[in-house]
Formats: structure tokens, C-alpha cells, sequence
């Protein structure tokens, strides 16, 4: 089976469901990229670890990776092998130096395992040609009814809107911590968009 490698792209709230967001997954050596739908953990998630943010209450994806430190493992792949029915299909290769283990994941628990372990996200040739995007150069999705703009050249990975959103709901959830770096982050974006004269 062939596999390309995928990187983590962009980051939105979802359109169609308020209490998604959208991850989008785009390929290393190409320009297909994967949307997929997360829950507003594995984006909180993303979204700290992107923007390189720490927090002092560990979230489930970094407690794994304690665990398997201390076990002498080391989760060093995740491969996207299939999807049937909108529903993709994603093991997480594991080795302890003796022997290698699959652990079957959702695609957001496995985007988010890539981030805290820092391994390649593996896409089967197959998965990429069926769900693979391809966006032109003026941003937009081709082959598309509904026209979404992607600017590559200027694209952060999360809008300040989508931050704000982020904000909202780590207040509501009383997760101050993080509220407070991403006001901070929000407001160091907007410093360096739009710096006073």
C-alpha cells in the first residue's frame, strides 16, 4: 500500500455544526489536502500546540504520551488506512524497541497524537484520492459548488475569530488558564497585523 505524508494545514470552526471545527490535513509533496471534523477538545488541543502554548493541567493526549515514555514505547506513526462511509480509518504504530502494536483511533484523537508525539501522519494513496481537496492558486476549492477561500501564501493556521470562538468557550468551560493564553496570543496577533504607528 502507498502512503503520503500529511501535515496539519489549517484550523476552522465548522460551518455546518457549531460545536465542531474543521482540521484540514494537506499533503507534504502535493496539493490535496484532507478536511475532517474534530470535537472542540482535539481542536483546543491543536490549537494550543500550534501556537505553542502550555498549560499546567495535562490534556489526555499528553498523559498517553507520559505513560508510554515511562513504558519505553514510542507511538512513531499514525497511518490513515481507509475510509468507508465518511468514516476514516486510523491506526497509530507503537514500538517499545521489541515489539511494534496498532492501536486503533479517530482521526481527531490521531491528529492530536501526531502533535503531542511529533510523528508522521501516513495517508493511503486510496483515502487521498477519494477524500483529497485540491485548492487552486487563488485559494479556491476546485471542483467545488460551494467556493471556500484558502490563501496559501497568507494562511495562519488559526483565524483570530476562530481564537476568540476558543476563548468563548474555555471561559464558558471555566478552563481560565487557557483563556488566558489565548487572549494573549489573540492579542499578539492583532499587535503584529496591525501594529500602532
Amino acid at each position: 500500500m502507498n502512503f503520503k505524508k500529511l501535515s496539519l494545514f489549517g484550523l476552522s470552526l465548522s460551518q455546518t455544526n457549531s460545536e465542531s471545527y474543521l482540521a484540514i490535513l494537506s499533503e507534504n509533496d502535493g496539493d490535496r489536502k484532507i478536511p475532517i471534523i474534530v470535537n472542540p477538545v482535539v481542536a483546543q488541543y491543536l490549537a494550543l500546540k500550534v501556537q505553542d502554548l502550555k498549560t499546567n493541567k495535562p490534556f489526555t493526549y499528553d498523559l498517553f504520551k507520559v505513560f508510554t515514555d515511562n513504558l519505553g514505547a514510542d507511538l512513531y506513526e499514525i497511518k490513515i488506512i481507509n475510509i468507508v462511509e465518511g468514516i476514516f480509518y486510523v491506526k497509530a504504530i507503537l514500538n517499545n524497541m521489541v515489539d511494534e502494536f496498532e492501536i486503533e483511533v479517530s482521526i481527531g484523537d490521531a491528529v492530536a497524537l501526531s502533535m503531542s508525539y511529533d510523528c508522521p501522519i501516513m495517508c493511503s494513496e486510496e483515502v487521498l484520492s477519494t477524500t483529497g481537496i485540491i485548492i487552486d492558486s487563488n485559494g479556491v476549492l476546485e471542483s467545488s459548488p460551494t467556493k471556500y477561500s484558502v490563501n496559501d501564501q497568507n494562511a495562519s493556521i488559526i483565524s483570530v475569530e476562530n481564537l476568540e470562538k476558543m476563548l468563548e468557550k474555555a471561559i464558558q468551560s471555566e478552563e481560565y488558564e487557557i483563556a488566558s493564553q489565548l487572549r494573549d496570543k489573540i492579542n499578539d496577533i492583532k499587535k503584529t497585523s496591525f501594529p500602532l504607528d
